[in-house]
């Protein structure tokens, strides 16, 4: 299935974005930081098939304009809410957010809780991984420096979501309520020799604690995947936002 992308005019600027399937409930896709919604190419066509499915390419990835103020969670947040407006993509949703998304979906689900019928959390970032930076070794913290340096000398590379995660986590550490919907955690289960061990745990006890914001939870293991399932094994993933729309059709 070729992606169709379509450039949309918000307050803030262009954002470009697809729109594909039809059916309820609508999905949301919601990529991981600075990613494409290429990202979503493996399953974009089946996911179609099971509902009406909305992805974008936020501020400062590819055919979207680039930022012009700092991007944390509330403004992302807001910006999507518009984005979803605009093409007439109305809640309730299920969120699908991947990595960095994952806090979006999370953010998004404390804001406005009567829009979000479930969650698909893909390998996503927890509010705790923010303390995983400590583990890390001396190398790799330099080179985060160095990057954040580098990006201070261009206004829009300022403004890119990726230095305002701590932001959003205060922002969504702020929201006690999350709605009682149904939570899916996919979480890959291949090791990679470039995460020390410790943070390998922490992160799997992270990704544990995301099962506790609903009594209605599951956890899934992708053995063959580390960070993108969704690429690595495509069919995962499907089959649980398909278990997670039946389970929203059903209740």
């Amino acid at each position: 299935m070729k992606m169709e992308k379509y450039i949309m005019e918000t307050s803030k600027g262009k954002l470009q974005y697809s729109i594909s399937g039809t059916g309820k409930p609508n999905i949301v896709l919601i990529n991981g930081g600075s990613g494409p919604i290429e990202g979503w190419m493996k399953i974009i066509q089946q996911i179609s098939e099971i509902s009406s499915v909305f992805s974008y390419n936020r501020f400062g990835v590819l055919g979207s304009d680039k930022p012009k103020e700092p991007q944390d969670g509330t403004e992302i947040v807001s910006t999507l809410r518009e984005a979803l407006t605009i093409v007439g993509f109305e809640p309730p949703y299920l969120l699908v957010g991947h990595s960095l998304g994952g806090l979006y979906a999370n953010l998004y689900a404390r804001l406005y809780p009567n829009e979000v019928v479930g969650i698909v959390f893909l390998e996503s970032s927890h509010p705790k991984d923010l303390d995983l930076n400590e583990y890390q070794g001396s190398t790799v913290k330099f080179i985060n420096k160095l990057f954040t340096m580098f990006d201070s000398f261009s206004a829009q590379k300022q403004f890119n979501e990726v230095h305002f995660v701590k932001e959003t986590v205060n922002q969504l550490n702020q929201l006690d309520t999350f709605p009682e919907i149904p939570v899916y955690v996919i979480t890959g289960g291949k090791e990679s020799r470039m995460i020390p061990a410790v943070v390998a745990k922490k992160r799997l006890e992270n990704q544990l604690e995301l099962l506790s914001l609903s009594r209605n939870s599951k956890h899934i293991i992708a053995e063959r995947s580390g960070h993108f399932p969704q690429i690595t094994e495509p069919s995962v993933v499907i089959n649980t936002i398909r278990d997670c729309v039946n389970e929203i059709t059903n209740r």
